[in-house]
Parts: C-alpha cells; sequence; structure tokens
C-alpha cells in the first residue's frame, strides 16, 4: 500500500487517497505501541539470570530488526503523504485553472451577446452592469494570480512533469488575455454609445426649448398700449439674452459630434440632426431679432399716439380759446391779449417740437412699412392738420390785433 504508485488522476481520487493513507497511518501508529510492548518484552528474555530459553543475541536481532522495519514502514508512510499531498496541490492547481478557464467561457459568452442599448437609459444600465462585471474580474484576477504562484511552486519542486503545468499556465494566461481585451473593447463600445446617447439627449433638449423659444418670439401679441409693449419688450430682451446664450452650444455641436466615435459620427441621421439643430437657432435668431423690432414699433406707434392726444389736447383747448377770444378796442385790454398771444407763441414753439417728433417717428415707421402705416399716417395729417387751423386762428388774431393796435397809435398822435 505504501509503496503503491497510484496518486490519484483528479483531486477527488486523491482526497479519498488522502483519507484512506490516513486511515493507514493510524493502524501503523496503533501497530507502533504494540511493536514497541513487544519488543520490551522480548528484551527482558534477554535480560535472564540461569536458564535462557533463547540465545541473548538472537532476541536483540529480531528486536532490531523489527524496530528497523517499522521505522521503514514510518518513512515509506511519510514519504507517500508526501507524494499524495503534491499530488493533490497538482489537481488543486488543475482544478482551480478549469475553474478559471470555466468562468472565462462564461464571460466570453456574456460579451459576446451583449448589445451597447439602444437609448441613454439601457446603455447607463449595462454601463452599471459592466462595472460589476469588472469588479469581478478584479477579484477573480487576484485568485488567478494565487493559482499562479501555485503553478509555479509545483514546477519549483519539480515532483511531476512541468509540460501540462506550463502548458495549462500559458493557454489560461492567453484566453485571460484574450478576455481583458474583449472586455476592454466592450467598455469602449459602451462609452462611445453612452457619449453618442448623451450628445443625442442633448440635441433633443435644445430642439425642444429652440421650437418652445421659437413660438415664444413668433407670436403676434405687441400690445396694446405703452404699458403692455414696454412689458413685452422685457420679457423679449431676457428670451433673446437666453437665444445669444444658447449660441456657444449651438455652435459647438460640430466639435462634439467630431468627437464621437467614427461609427457613430459617420452616420447621417446625426449629421442631419446637427445641420437641422443649426437652421431653427438661425430661424429663432432672425425672429427674435425681428420682434424686436416690432414690439420697439409698436412702442414707438403708442408713444406717438399719446403724444399726439396730449398735442390735440392742447390743440382743442387753444383753438377753442382763439374761437371765443374776441379782441376788444380799448389799448389797455389789447396789450392784455397782446401779452397773452407772446406767451401763447412760446406754448406753440414747444408744442412745435413735438409735433415735429411726431412727424419723425411717423415718418420711420412708414419707411419701415409698419403694418399701422395707413392709421400713423392718418392720426399725423388730422395733427397737422388740426395745428394749422390752430396757426391760422392766431394769425388772423393776431392781425386784428395788429390793426387794433395801429388805430389806436393813431388817435393817440392825433
Amino acid at each position: 500500500l505504501l509503496v503503491s504508485k497510484d496518486l490519484g488522476k483528479h483531486l477527488l481520487e486523491v482526497e479519498d487517497l488522502l483519507q484512506k493513507h490516513g486511515l493507514l497511518e493510524a493502524d501503523i501508529s496503533a501497530q507502533t505501541e504494540r511493536v514497541q510492548a513487544l519488543n520490551a518484552a522480548a528484551l527482558k528474555f534477554s535480560e535472564l539470570e540461569g536458564y535462557q530459553p533463547c540465545d541473548p543475541q538472537i532476541i536483540c536481532n529480531r528486536v532490531n530488526h523489527v524496530q528497523t522495519c517499522l521505522e521503514e514502514l514510518e518513512e515509506l508512510a511519510a514519504k507517500r503523504r508526501k507524494e499524495l499531498e503534491d499530488s493533490r496541490q497538482l489537481w488543486t492547481f488543475f482544478q482551480e485553472m478549469e475553474e478559471a478557464e470555466a468562468w472565462i467561457r462564461e464571460k466570453e459568452k456574456i460579451l459576446a451577446a451583449k448589445t451597447c442599448g439602444r437609448d441613454l437609459s439601457s446603455v447607463v444600465t449595462l454601463t452599471t452592469k459592466h462595472k460589476t462585471m469588472l469588479g469581478e474580474l478584479g477579484n477573480r484576477r487576484a485568485l488567478l494570480h494565487q493559482t499562479m504562484k501555485k503553478g509555479e511552486k509545483i514546477l519549483a519542486k519539480k515532483s511531476f512533469s512541468s509540460v501540462g503545468i506550463q502548458e495549462k499556465m500559458r493557454e489560461v494566461c492567453l484566453r485571460w488575455k484574450k478576455l481583458e481585451e474583449v472586455t476592454g473593447l466592450h467598455q469602449q463600445r459602451l462609452e462611445d454609445a453612452l457619449n453618442f446617447f448623451q450628445f443625442s439627449a442633448e440635441m433633443d433638449d435644445l430642439v425642444a426649448w429652440l421650437q418652445d423659444t421659437y413660438r415664444i418670439v413668433s407670436s403676434d401679441d405687441f400690445g396694446h398700449d405703452d404699458y403692455s409693449s414696454q412689458a413685452l419688450l422685457r420679457k423679449h430682451r431676457a428670451v433673446v439674452d437666453e437665444v445669444e446664450k444658447h449660441r456657444a452650444a449651438v455652435l459647438s455641436l460640430r466639435q462634439q459630434l467630431a468627437l464621437l466615435a467614427p461609427g457613430h459620427r459617420q452616420g447621417v441621421d446625426i449629421q442631419i440632426r446637427v445641420v437641422e439643430v443649426e437652421q431653427l437657432y438661425g430661424e429663432v435668431a432672425e425672429v427674435a431679432v425681428l420682434r424686436t423690432q416690432w414690439l420697439q414699433d409698436a412702442l414707438a406707434v403708442y408713444r406717438m399716439f399719446s403724444e399726439v392726444h396730449a398735442c390735440e389736447v392742447w390743440v382743442d383747448e387753444k383753438e377753442q380759446w382763439l374761437e371765443k377770444m374776441e379782441v376788444p378796442e380799448e389799448l389797455d385790454e389789447v396789450e392784455v391779449v397782446q401779452h397773452r398771444f407772446e406767451s401763447l407763441d412760446q406754448e406753440m414753439n414747444s408744442v412745435m417740437g413735438r409735433i415735429l417728433d411726431v412727424n419723425q417717428v411717423v415718418q420711420q415707421l412708414v419707411d419701415g412699412g409698419h403694418p399701422s402705416s395707413d392709421e400713423v399716417r392718418s392720426c399725423q395729417d388730422h395733427l397737422n392738420s388740426r395745428w394749422n387751423r390752430v396757426v391760422e386762428l392766431v394769425e388772423n388774431k393776431k392781425s386784428q390785433l395788429s390793426s387794433v393796435l395801429k388805430i389806436q397809435n393813431f388817435l393817440l398822435e392825433c
């Protein structure tokens, strides 16, 4: 049993042999106590005085022989245990290597079947799973490193043929290297897909914002008076600022596209989308400029109407005063009225300036093709007509006063 060359052909068989060898060692240990007891009893016969049933030398030789046989048996038992433990170490190494190969094959199948997702959510989920796999890969790498060390120790003992061990180590190392390469490639594909879908999502958000902004800047609400137009203009300027802030994001789209993986950036759809976003932004910016001008024109119209109303109130007041006023015949009263006309001249100069400003604003609106050109032109004509009427009344009244003064002066001279 102890000189057997059967060291097992796999780990379970070696474990079974070790278990049987343990029983054999226990038996040897038990027999050792029995042999030592028998040897001690036999040696007593070699020490007897007088009658000796057997030659003491024969007894001693026999005892020594049995002791030597027992020691050789113990040495054989120790040697076989070492051989069996070395065999267990060898088959443990091969089993761990097979487990590593099986794990590698499993991950290779998983990686071969994995896709990179169809949208941002699926890519994020796959990326999370891949990170978990990278953690498993790290743990398995550490275990494989320990197994490789076991193989190197077995080779150093030279207890078994090194061909099978080295071949297995080389084979597993090559497969592991290939697995890491495939894992790295899959990780790169996931990162490329993540960048692509993030880029697409950002463009979707940008398009949604541009579409909302386009609806705002293309509104036909320009207010119904000075106050409402000013409020709309303030809000619109805030929108224009936001449009300008998004200019950099739109301009950087082509740079971001160039950073994507070739398989993603060379797609016709993504290139068309970039062009569409750029065109949409251009339309939004253009319409925003137009709306700014339209709001300013609307504000100018309402302010012009307000100024016209103020001038017409003044014209109404002076027209009524002039039509009701009778030129006095007394010199003292004529001088009082004359002073009033001097004050009136100053007011008329001031109002005349305001009317000229109104005419200038009207001309700008008409030249700019304002949709309310006919209305503002009619308002202008009405104001100018009434102004001319007041001027005519003033001239008539001044002429009458001048005549009265000439008569009064003539009478005084007489």
